[in-house]
């Protein structure tokens, strides 16, 4: 069986979910027996989302080989429970990098370079690139944008090419758009799915499949309408509406025979019907918890979700773990002082200080970290929530006053998290930091070891600053144990404090790699933590 090609495009807004419909797409396929991955083609001119501030475009998520990429490869790899890579996520940066690259090289023969077919060119290549490599089945390709941006119009040119010159059983286009509601009409409205139609199919990509997103149920009659109106098969409208959670849209969209339509497509045959147990099993504890925890998230970008959104999911596949409904109540680490600390973290049932950059906000996360160690209140740090508990530790157990982080403080004279060795020769920004997975030793007798279990184990990094190996003697001597370390680097991976019930911090970050099936296990802990926190104060 030749490599499948799947694309999926959207119209009349963004947000609609594009990445959400692409996943439960590849959920259901693969449940049936492919081997299907995703990548993602973003519009914008940036090589990667690394230098983004999150506001700007949420998290940065990081893929095991090190890539920064795109916020929907975590829920490719969450949906699917497969790793991503560098090659799943291709920006117009990237590309023109490439092409340019290649003229000064004189690649072109003296041609004048065009977008196309040079541009549009290697945007096929890298379209193609995961399916030369005899792994997949099926290849999902989601393109970023809505049609209609100047921004999409090469991705999608090269779509327009591949149309024709993969065989018709090879090629598909699903197309998402918005079907509104007016309240004051009382009707769906389908005229801007039909425009956002028209404007994909007089760029010479016609859909096979029209997903529309939607607040009410499509009636035959409107299903009918569009099929009509934008030139589709009946049938082959189907809606996606708002669901209570994003994992039960694989079932939505197995209602609506998405994998069937595909398949009859792409002429694949014979394939048992999708196995979807352990993902129902799941959404079975999620939507019946026994129990309910709040937990405070500390973070510096926390007016925008999608900033931390592997961290807000981690929690759902925490909680669905421990049979529990978490409550995440997101703090600006900026509104925290020592003196309102007390009342603004009141009734958290356990605290998670999150990853960032810069020194903004710094001071509250230290004042949070605070006030979880002393009140022993179930503390987890991520990243940069790691390196300001070493900060509190050092200032308040230790009484070194001037302990900061060089990120901080460039000048402090108590440098306890410092620049790495290696990044202080590196002046580029982008894709420069350590990035990716890298082995952390466990050390038994810890909580480390209580949660993992072995002493091997591998997570995901995303970092410049580290915790300064100078001082862990004197931490350690005090009461702050080293419980994880890189083997090679000798670097602290993991910290903790023995002498509180539950108090983890690592540099590495776990709510990458956590999915529904495999959820991640200090996330896990942390809400049993929380549970067995709030159950002893209530008593």
């Amino acid at each position: 069986m030749n490599t499948k090609y799947v694309f999926v495009t959207g119209g009349v807004a963004s947000s609609l979910g594009k990445g959400i419909i692409a996943a439960s797409l590849a959920k259901l396929l693969q449940a049936r027996g492919l081997r299907v991955t995703i990548q993602k083609f973003d519009p914008y001119l940036n090589i990667d989302p690394g230098t983004l501030n999150p506001y700007e475009h949420g998290e940065c998520y990081v893929t095991e080989d090190g890539a920064e990429t795109d916020l929907d490869l975590g829920h490719y790899e969450r949906f699917l429970g497969i790793y991503t890579s560098q090659a799943n996520n291709v920006t117009t940066g990237r590309i023109y990098n490439t092409v340019i690259s290649k003229e000064r090289e004189g690649a072109y023969l003296g041609k004048t370079v065009q977008i196309v077919p040079h541009i549009t060119d290697e945007i096929k290549r890298r379209m193609l690139l995961l399916g030369q490599t005899g792994d997949y089945d099926v290849i999902i390709t989601e393109v970023g944008g809505t049609v209609g941006d100047m921004e999409s119009q090469p991705f999608v040119e090269a779509m327009r090419q591949l149309q024709w010159e993969l065989p018709e059983e090879d090629f598909l286009s699903i197309h998402l758009t918005l079907i509104p509601y007016l309240k004051a009409a009382k009707e769906l409205k389908t005229k801007p799915t039909q425009h956002s139609v028209q404007e994909l199919q007089s760029q010479g990509v016609h859909p096979d499949i029209i997903v529309c997103r939607t607040e009410k149920e499509l009636t035959p009659e409107l299903r009918k309408k569009i099929a009509l109106f934008c030139n589709v098969k009946p049938g082959h409208v189907i809606q996606s509406m708002d669901a209570w959670s994003i994992y039960q849209v694989p079932f939505n969209m197995e209602k609506e025979h998405m994998d069937d339509l595909v398949l009859n497509k792409l002429e694949i045959h014979g394939l048992p019907e999708p196995d979807l147990s352990a993902l129902s099993a799941f959404l079975d504890r999620l939507q019946h918890p026994t129990a309910e925890v709040k937990i405070a998230l500390v973070g510096k970008y926390v007016e925008l979700q999608d900033a931390y959104k592997s961290i807000q999911e981690s929690f759902v596949h925490a909680g669905a773990a421990n049979c529990c409904k978490v409550n995440v109540v997101t703090i600006q680490a900026d509104h925290l002082t020592p003196e309102n600390v007390p009342e603004k973290l009141a009734g958290m049932d356990g605290i998670l200080v999150a990853p960032g950059f810069g020194s903004r906000g710094l001071e509250g996360k230290i004042a949070a970290v605070r006030y979880a160690r002393e009140n022993g209140i179930p503390f987890f740090g991520i990243c940069l929530g790691m390196q300001m508990a070493v900060v509190e530790f050092a200032r308040n157990v230790l009484g070194w006053a001037s302990a900061a982080s060089t990120e901080e403080v460039p000048d402090t004279t108590c440098p306890v998290i410092d620049l790495m060795e290696e990044q202080k020769k590196t002046t580029l920004k982008g894709g420069t930091m350590r990035l990716g997975a890298y082995p952390c030793a466990v050390q038994e007798g810890t909580l480390a070891w209580k949660i993992y279990g072995k002493p091997l184990i591998s997570e995901r990094h995303r970092h410049r600053y580290e915790l300064n190996n100078r001082f862990v003697a004197e931490l350690q001597a005090a009461g702050l144990r080293v419980s994880g370390i890189n083997p090679e680097s000798h670097l602290a991976e993991i910290v903790e404090i023995p002498a509180h019930p539950f108090f983890i911090a690592t540099q590495f970050h776990p709510e990458l790699k956590s999915t529904p099936e495999r959820p991640q296990p200090i996330f896990v802990h942390f809400v049993k933590a929380a549970l067995d926190y709030k159950e002893a104060t209530q008593r």
